[in-house]
């Protein structure tokens, strides 16, 4: 099940097509959906986050807390909007290529893929692309 919630005034445009778009891309990396809420908030709300629970007193467009099991995807994913319209901008790139960017990015995460190194984040920027391939905007 994938649940959408909103802390802003803000909502996707199909919550139906995010949310079997989702699924697939979970199906195809031969994973399992289990729960994933998602959590769309501004700068605030997700900074407070960032300070209370990782100790990181900076602004950031995604925090992700990963409830999975083996191949169970669970979680909740907060993304702050404010990043990801400021993030489009600076990236050039249309606003729902980068919030769909971001909400296929946590779900990664919960599957495995990192993004420290540089050899991971570019992992995870072809996957992410992969993913994106299939939804369309």
């Amino acid at each position: 099940m994938i649940a959408f919630n909103y802390e802003t005034p803000f909502s996707l445009s199909d919550e139906q097509k995010t949310s079997d778009w989702i699924k697939d891309c979970i199906t195809k990396e031969e994973f399992e959906l289990g729960e994933i809420n998602y959590i769309f908030c501004d700068d605030d709300y997700l900074h407070k986050i960032n300070v209370e629970f990782l100790q990181h007193d900076t602004l950031t467009d995604i925090i992700s807390f990963d409830y999975s099991l083996g191949k169970l995807v669970n979680g909740d994913i907060f993304i702050s909007v404010d990043r990801v319209k400021e993030n489009a901008q600076e990236f050039n790139v249309p606003i729902e290529e980068e919030l769909h960017r971001v909400i296929i990015h946590g779900v990664l995460h919960y599957m495995g893929y990192k993004d420290k190194t540089d050899d991971e984040k570019q992992m995870m920027r072809d996957k992410e692309n992969t993913c994106l391939k299939t939804l369309n905007l």
